[in-house]
């Protein structure tokens, strides 16, 4: 006789992820940085050869890619505020946003800028409080 194995249900991400690694983002804070590519997702443990679907609220590794000189050519943690693809809620309204945005981490998980330049999804203000207090807007 062979044994049953009990699979283990994963709950379901909240956002539908619109980005992968390689994408172009805008950076939307004032430390310095205009544009940024992801290099690496935080905590993705996947398949091989299989990108992950980074979306809203996810902790990122970015490499600016213009900006200040002392910005440019360096290594960041980031968090995406704002993705173009459209996604649910979970009381079914939708979201979509004019572009696809990040903010700047410190290795410590603090703000890097004391700014934030546009909306910011209320995924990402839940997860990282701190956003939440300095955007001015939360959508």
């Amino acid at each position: 006789m062979s044994k049953r194995i009990k699979r283990r249900i994963l709950p379901r991400k909240r956002t539908s992820g619109g980005l992968t690694i390689g994408s172009m983002i805008n950076c939307c804070d004032n430390t310095g940085a205009r544009r940024l590519k992801i290099i690496q997702m935080m905590g993705y443990k996947g398949r091989r050869r299989r990108l992950p679907s980074i979306g809203v609220g996810d902790l990122v590794i970015v490499s600016c890619r213009e900006g200040t000189p002392e910005m440019r050519r360096q290594l960041f943690n980031a968090v995406i505020v704002r993705q173009k693809r459209l996604y649910q809620r979970q009381d079914g309204t939708r979201v979509q946003f004019e572009d696809n945005a990040a903010v700047i981490l410190t290795p410590e998980g603090i703000l890097r800028g004391s700014d934030i330049k546009g909306p910011v999804a209320k995924e990402a203000a839940e997860r990282w409080a701190r956003l939440g207090n300095i955007a001015r807007m939360v959508v």
